[in-house]
């Protein structure tokens, strides 16, 4: 065994690229939440 560490770029980790369509999702995700807050305070008061 080597004891030379292994250095690869951070797309060589990963064995490809990541899409930025996470970011997305985890916006209109909030939005909604924060939509359906507001809707049921606004039902229930």
């Amino acid at each position: 065994m080597s004891d030379e560490p292994i250095v690869e770029t951070t797309t060589e980790a990963r064995a490809g690229t990541t899409p930025h369509i996470v970011r997305y999702v985890l916006g209109i995700s909030l939005v909604l939440v924060i939509v359906a807050f507001v809707v049921v305070y606004a039902t229930t008061s």
